[in-house]
């Protein structure tokens, strides 16, 4: 992987357009993925008798089945729009690897019907789950607001707080470098918003999936307590 960092990188068509598609089913997959995670919030803070049967081993699976479905179905309609653009002289892609904007500006054909594609899919995958986890959060914060205790708001905005930034991060840069119109000179910000989505995000993970068990940060006290000698 560092060899591939330093030296220059060349992939091939069809290795470009498998790329494109599994980058475009995981990143769907991560919206609603990230929107169970809020759901589960939601019944955790504002149904807590109720959660064990709510969510129970099924109802997991079903949402982890849906966001499947749901990347699949998209990364589905943004390659094959992709395929059926027509590529000149131009193959060096203004990226670092084979994104959907990127890949679509060396075309030398039409790529209107490509450009609504995209913008209508990734409009539902963000306003979708964006929707969706805003009114989970509308009855979570009116939830917390109607706890008695310090400590239980506290503990409820803890839980919370990880997943907020998660999803303002991922949210924010990929409606960022999708929303608007390609062009060459929003590759260069496209590029950075990229990185969050691809790489912040995915660092923020543990921090969100682990630090959030008691074991494990009684695990890190003790870790970071041990005197070096």
């Amino acid at each position: 992987m560092l060899v591939n960092f330093i030296s220059n990188n060349v992939i091939s068509y069809r290795g470009c357009m498998t790329q494109l598609y599994f980058f475009s089913f995981f990143s769907i997959a991560e919206c609603y993925v990230l929107t169970s995670m809020a759901y589960d919030r939601y019944v955790a803070i504002c149904n807590p008798l109720l959660y064990n049967s709510t969510m129970s081993p099924r109802m997991c699976s079903n949402l982890m089945l849906g966001s499947y479905l749901m990347a699949f179905s998209g990364a589905m309609a943004h390659t094959g729009c992709m395929l059926r653009l027509t590529f000149c002289d131009a193959n060096t892609i203004n990226h670092y690897f084979c994104d959907i904007l990127p890949v679509m500006q060396l075309s030398c054909s039409s790529t209107y019907v490509n450009e609504l594609e995209v913008f209508i899919v990734v409009g539902i995958n963000v306003f979708v789950p964006c929707l969706t986890i805003f009114i989970s959060y509308g009855f979570i914060l009116y939830s917390i607001f109607h706890i008695s205790s310090t400590e239980g708001r506290s503990k409820a905005f803890s839980t919370c707080s990880s997943h907020i930034i998660a999803v303002s991060l991922f949210f924010g840069s990929g409606a960022f470098m999708y929303l608007k119109p390609s062009s060459a000179e929003s590759m260069d910000e496209g590029k950075i918003s990229s990185v969050f989505y691809t790489n912040t995000v995915p660092l923020l993970n543990p921090l969100i999936y682990s630090l959030r068990n008691s074991d494990v940060k009684l695990a890190l006290r003790k870790i970071l307590s041990r005197r070096k000698f």
